[in-house]
Parts: structure tokens; C-alpha cells; sequence
């Protein structure tokens, strides 16, 4: 078992040094996880355990072989003749003592075949477990999509950390310019003081932003990192700038496909079957079960496997519960119950589906109109900041106009870098909320 883990530490080790100062893709991103996320893989050994769960009750239709080595020792009347008896050892001169008779011992071999004929619960428990692998399936790829979809999320997140890294670097560059203007303006004697003191104020807020986006990027390396399967300390390098996720328009096609693919309705569609397979399993009880069995023995005095003599018996048995206490009844109503509960949640994750798939698709539509005002909105505070800056070294602005200035268009830079991820993550939502996103991801 250690050296299991000391192999696993190394293979780990090994893809990190192998990954490090290389450009992780999100495909490549999303790929990994599928293959290397704990949740993943545990969801994979659950399904395996399911299909398992089938090969289970289907072994029932086959018959039973059993082996019995029995070693008995008695002096009470009945037990002593039954053992002379089945030893074939029993005389005529055991009648005179046979109310107070000696110690008998007795080795009993025996191997005993049962074999069902007609079981009418197999069928409907074998529907169920079948019914239970195809859930486990449908969890398994449920997991796939939800780890790729957090997964491009936390690529996105780290995108939107060196997005931040890099417009804060260039807000401390316009700080420490404004800063430098000040000093210049001061020492010049057109400057006040109060104007040094507020762009130091300001370039020491940035620097204090500066540390902590650093330390975002950091931590949002990290996450990803765990995420796909990696250490926590690998380095890597990501793109820029997110890729363009391109999504289908809004039309009944759309939706209806996506009824189809969405994982959520598989799985109700598959409990409203395991449900109905339930009532069955319900009913069945009220029928006979019909099997037969065969069993052949050895009966020794002195040693095991010991034949002083030996028997068989074959037969058949047929069981009819006749009457329970109306359990079966009951258990009839609870199983239709169970069933009629299913059929509900499956129309309420039709509705759901429904909404959330149109839900996705206007919020990408609006998270575009947003990207395109956002970058307006950044090309103005630019010109803005350009323009007053110029005032302010002709001495026709103030300092506290240009700071002003120079904070909204930090905010707007943050505000870009935030819709743009946005809009890439809305993109990626279309796809999830309509099942399909590992496919569509991984084209």
C-alpha cells in the first residue's frame, strides 16, 4: 500500500514538472479533470459497483451448490437412533437399550443442490437493478459534466486573476505618473501639496490592490490546479484572454434537443421505470414460487468423509403465501405511490429543464450587450483620463478631477475584465444547461 502511494506521488510529481512553463489550453484543461478529478473517478467505481449490483441477482436464476461437513456427538434416545440409523448401523440389540443409550458419534458429508424454477420477484428485481446501473451511469456522466463545466469556470477565474494582475499593473504605472506629476508641479511652484499628498494616497491604495491580486492569481492557479489532478504548486500559463464560446440561437429546436441530452431527465425518466418495476416486485409477491433441489450424503462412525453408509433426496417445493397481514397490500400501495411520485418529478424537471435552458440562452444575449457597452465604456474612460491629464499639466484641472477620473477607469478595467469572463461563462452555461457542454467543449 505505500508503495502505492509513493508511486502515485511520483506520477503526480512527474505531470507537474512536465506541465510546468507550458500554456494549458481549457480544452486541455477540461480533459485532464475528466480523467484525473477523485470525483470523476469515484463516480466511475460507483457505476462499475452498479453493473455489478445487476450480475448479482441475475446469479439467482442459476442453481445453488453447498458442501457440509457436520461432527455430532449425543446420547439422547431420538438422536442416537437417527444416527445408527443414517450410518446404517442400527441392530436389533440397540431396541434393549434404546431409552438409555450410550454416546453415538456421528460424521455427516453432505452436498446439497437448490435450483429455482419459477420465482416471479427475479424479474422485476433484476428490471430494478438494471434500472439502478443505468442511474449510476447517468450520475457518472452527470459528475463528468459538472466537474468540466467547474472546471472551465475556474479556468475562467483564473483568466479574470491576470486580467486584474495586469490592469492594476497598469493603474499603479498611471498612479505613479500622477504621482510623479504632482512632485514635479510642486517642486515647479504651480502645484499645492495637498495634490502630492492625494496622488501618494491613491498609488499607495493601488499597491495595496497590487498585493492582493497577486495573491488571487496565486490561489486561483491553485484551485485549478486541484481541480484537473495536479499539485497545488504547479505552474503553468494560461491564455490572455478567454476563448469565444459560440452558441446556438433560441428556437424550439434548440430547447427540444436539449430535452434530450439533459442528464437531469434521463435520470427521472430512468426512477419513473425503476418505480414501475417496483409495482411489479410488489405484485409478484402474491404468486407462488415453484424450485427444486437434490442432496446427497455420506454418514461416517469414525473419521470425516467417513461412507458406513449414504442417501439422497430430490424433490420439488412449491410456496404460496396465502395470507401476510395485508403487507403485500401495503406494499403494493407504497410501490404505485413511490411510482406516482416519480411521474411528478419528472414533469417538474421538464419545467425546470425548460426554464433553464431559456433562462441560459437570454442571459448569454445579455451578457454580449454588456461586453460591447463594457468596452465602450473603457475606450471613454481612457480618453477621458487622457484628456484631463493633459488640463491638468496646462494647470486646468485639479488633482482631485484626474483622480477622479483615473478611478473610474480602474473600475471600468475591472468591470471589462469581469464581462468578459462573464460572457465566456454564459456561453459555457448554454451548453451545460443543455447536457451537452462536454461534447461541445471538447469539439
Amino acid at each position: 500500500m505505500r508503495v502505492s502511494y509513493i508511486l502515485t506521488a511520483i506520477l503526480l510529481l512527474m505531470a507537474g514538472q512536465a506541465l510546468a512553463g507550458q500554456t494549458l489550453s481549457v480544452k486541455e484543461a477540461i480533459s485532464r479533470a475528466l480523467e484525473k478529478n477523485n470525483l470523476v473517478r469515484a463516480a466511475g467505481f460507483n457505476a462499475t459497483a452498479a453493473r455489478q449490483g445487476v450480475a448479482v441477482v441475475a446469479s439467482r436464476y442459476y442453481p445453488a451448490l453447498s458442501f457440509e461437513e457436520t461432527l455430532a456427538a449425543s446420547n439422547a434416545p431420538t438422536q442416537t437412533f437417527m444416527m445408527k440409523l443414517d450410518q446404517g448401523r442400527f441392530t436389533q440389540n440397540d431396541l434393549g437399550n434404546l431409552n438409555h443409550p450410550n454416546t453415538v458419534h456421528d460424521f455427516k458429508t453432505q452436498f446439497v443442490l437448490q435450483q429455482p424454477l419459477y420465482l416471479p420477484s427475479l424479474a422485476p428485481l433484476k428490471k430494478m437493478a438494471a434500472k439502478d446501473a443505468e442511474k449510476s451511469e447517468l450520475e457518472l456522466e452527470a459528475t463528468r459534466q459538472n466537474i468540466a463545466f467547474q472546471t472551465f469556470s475556474l479556468y475562467l477565474d483564473l483568466q479574470k486573476s491576470v486580467a486584474r494582475l495586469q490592469a492594476i499593473d497598469r493603474s499603479v504605472s498611471d498612479a505613479r505618473e500622477n504621482l510623479r506629476l504632482a512632485k514635479v508641479r510642486t517642486a515647479a511652484g504651480v502645484g499645492l501639496r495637498s495634490d502630492e499628498l492625494r496622488a501618494g494616497t491613491h498609488h499607495s491604495l493601488v499597491e495595496q490592490q497590487l498585493i492582493t491580486f497577486r495573491n488571487n492569481l496565486i490561489l486561483a492557479r491553485m484551485r485549478l490546479a486541484i481541480m484537473i489532478g495536479l499539485p497545488e504548486d504547479t505552474e503553468f500559463d494560461i491564455p490572455a484572454t478567454p476563448d469565444k464560446v459560440s452558441v446556438p440561437l433560441q428556437s424550439d429546436e434548440t430547447v427540444r434537443s436539449a430535452l434530450e441530452n439533459r442528464i437531469e431527465l434521463k435520470q427521472s425518466r430512468t426512477e419513473l421505470e425503476k418505480s414501475a418495476a417496483a409495482v411489479r416486485l410488489a405484485g409478484s409477491d402474491y404468486l407462488p414460487a415453484l424450485g427444486a433441489f437434490a442432496s446427497y450424503q455420506l454418514n461416517g462412525k469414525d473419521a470425516p468423509f467417513a461412507a458406513d453408509n449414504d442417501a439422497w433426496a430430490a424433490g420439488v417445493t412449491l410456496k404460496w403465501q396465502l395470507f401476510d397481514g395485508f403487507r403485500r397490500d401495503h406494499e403494493r400501495y407504497r410501490a404505485i405511490a413511490g411510482r406516482s411520485a416519480a411521474q411528478e418529478m419528472l414533469e417538474n424537471s421538464l419545467k425546470d429543464a425548460r426554464y433553464q435552458i431559456k433562462e441560459s440562452l437570454l442571459r448569454r444575449e445579455e451578457a454580449g450587450k454588456r461586453l460591447e457597452v463594457a468596452f465602450h465604456a473603457r475606450q471613454d474612460a481612457e480618453e477621458t483620463v487622457r484628456l484631463i491629464s493633459k488640463r491638468f499639466e496646462n494647470s486646468l484641472s485639479t488633482m482631485v478631477e484626474l483622480l477622479d477620473a483615473q478611478t473610474v477607469l480602474d473600475q471600468v478595467r475591472a468591470n471589462l475584465v469581469e464581462t468578459e469572463a462573464d460572457h465566456a461563462l454564459a456561453g459555457g452555461r448554454v451548453y451545460y444547461s443543455s447536457g451537452t457542454f462536454v461534447k461541445e467543449m471538447l469539439k
